[in-house]
């Protein structure tokens, strides 16, 4: 896969994720979590983050990687469940971008 394609593949993963809220339990894995309703996602994203832990604590990096694909992956269902999409996210980086991340925290907290 070129860089080309590997810069769009947040936005094509995030569309086959909406494209699956409707489908049946039984065609799809994201519809059949979308159908288990937020606990189940959010408990994904829980597992998927301890494997990330234990994939860095191993310093194993292909395993890091695999992994982090999964929370990834698992972040973005949530995010398709408050119809949000990796467009959100990156605005919010880019408003952050060049900030201090102690000035921004404090700034939170007013």
């Amino acid at each position: 896969m070129t860089a080309l394609n590997n810069q769009d593949i947040l936005s094509r993963v995030a569309e086959t994720i909406e494209s699956r809220k409707e489908a049946s339990p039984d065609s799809s894995y994201v519809a059949k979590l979308f159908s288990k309703g937020p606990d189940a996602v959010l408990k994904k994203i829980g597992e998927e983050a301890t494997e990330v832990v234990l994939a860095a604590k191993d310093q194993d990096k292909a395993h890091i990687v695999y992994e982090v694909a999964d929370l990834w992956f698992h972040t973005m269902v949530l995010l398709a469940q408050h119809n949000l999409s990796p467009e959100d996210i990156t605005k919010e980086l880019a408003r952050r971008e060049g900030l201090s991340g102690l000035v921004e925290k404090a700034a939170r907290k007013e």
